[in-house]
């Protein structure tokens, strides 16, 4: 049994190894998914984000409204962010490491360090340090303030990036405070034609100055990011698009943070929807080792591919990252993993071997369905909290419908 992320990591690469034994024509995807599967969920990490903006932007009531809760302290009078450094911000939910920087333009110098250029200070900061994407934020009433300056300074940042790391940083563009702008007293979702025409006209003024510095990007976020806490608990807020921007993020972030960021925004159709790029990842997998033509060889690669799965989407509900969130699911839907995974794919497995030809269609449509189970009920289990009973019902139902339109995709 995998005792450990690491033992369960050395259980892949061992894997992988074995693929080259393959035809090259069967194990190159299954390398590419495996792959995929292993920075998905045993090399996953917190994402890496430059924040950058002018003072007053909303840097630390963003990063409080991504985690949807009080983590970073929101300076009100003076600057309270000092040099730039990397801070670990965290919650029972999740991490995320921040390059918190002054704002730009930002004239606060404290004693204890030297401002006179906050280029420098950020180049510093990220000359050891790879960042996975810069999150440039600007006011909405702002918009139109020294934008290109702004902009150039992003630039610059991308550029000593690319030099020092040989990476094209992505940019997440994000328009702040779209609560401030006409109609105030409107509440989200902001559904009056002024407000809506204020908010656009804040996005255009940034989408174009991005064009025109060259800056690649798809499209520039607004957000309102506004709330109020007694200690650590939100008491009020007026929170609107943080989850089309975090959605946006795990979209550009590499793939080893996106199980995390799911994980900290707590926003479950966003963890729904990242859970089932885990699913069809690792029922690709098992569909593909299933329809080699090694009898009885993939029971171990199938049954570690769903044990990885599960894990993976236990993680991204909260729950540790662990084999016993794994057999603890497993077991409560009714599957034993040493005994009814290993007997089932082992009559499965067999299956090839008795009708060679017809058996392959079979055995990949079998793992491949109860791949799809498992991930269908685990999210249901994990992500909406539902009951072992329901879960179940859910994992059978899944199994037989899978089966059947996998069945007729491959015939």
């Amino acid at each position: 049994m995998v005792e450990s992320i690491e033992h369960l990591n050395d259980i892949v690469n061992t894997i992988i190894k074995g693929l080259d034994k393959l035809p090259a024509s069967l194990g190159a995807g299954l390398k590419k998914d495996f792959a995929m599967l292993k920075e998905l969920v045993l090399e996953s990490r917190p994402p890496r984000i430059v924040i950058l903006g002018r003072r007053g932007a909303g840097k630390s009531s963003l990063v409080n409204a991504i985690f949807g809760t009080r983590v970073a302290s929101v300076g009100s009078v003076i600057s309270e962010t000092g040099a730039p450094a990397w801070h670990h911000y965290d919650s029972p939910s999740g991490s995320l490491h921040v390059l918190d920087t002054r704002g730009l333009g930002d004239l606060t110098k404290p004693e204890s360090a030297n401002f006179d250029d906050a280029l420098e200070d950020i180049k510093f900061a990220v000359d050891e340090t790879m960042p996975d994407a810069i999150l440039f934020l600007c006011k909405a009433k702002d918009v139109d303030a020294r934008i290109s300056e702004d902009i150039n300074n992003v630039s610059d940042i991308r550029a000593f990036i690319k030099e020092k790391h040989d990476y094209d940083i992505p940019v997440v563009a994000t328009v702040t405070q779209v609560d401030e702008l006409d109609p105030k007293r409107e509440d989200p979702p902001y559904q009056s034609i002024t407000k809506q025409k204020n908010i656009k006209e804040s996005v255009a003024v940034i989408s174009k100055a991005l064009h025109c510095a060259d800056i690649p990007l798809t499209k520039v976020i607004p957000v309102s990011a506004y709330a109020e806490y007694e200690g650590n608990v939100r008491t009020y807020d007026n929170f609107w698009n943080i989850d089309v921007l975090v959605e946006y993020m795990i979209n550009v972030l590499p793939t080893c943070t996106h199980l995390t960021l799911a994980r900290l925004s707590k926003i479950k159709k966003l963890q729904r929807k990242t859970a089932r790029i885990l699913i069809k990842n690792s029922a690709a997998i098992c569909a593909g080792l299933a329809a080699t033509p090694i009898p009885v060889a993939d029971i171990i690669p199938i049954t570690m591919t769903q044990i990885t799965m599960t894990m993976g989407i236990g993680f991204i509900s909260g729950r540790e990252l662990s084999r016993q969130t794994a057999l603890e699911f497993l077991s409560a839907i009714g599957v034993n993993i040493s005994l009814g995974v290993g007997f089932r794919e082992l009559a499965r497995a067999l299956v090839k071997w008795i009708v060679p030809v017809g058996g392959l269609v079979i055995s990949a449509a079998v793992a491949h369905s109860g791949t799809h189970a498992i991930g269908e009920s685990a999210i249901a289990y994990f992500i909406y909290k539902k009951s072992e009973e329901e879960a179940k019902r859910i994992h059978d139902e899944e199994k037989k419908k899978h089966k059947e339109e996998y069945e007729a995709e491959i015939k």
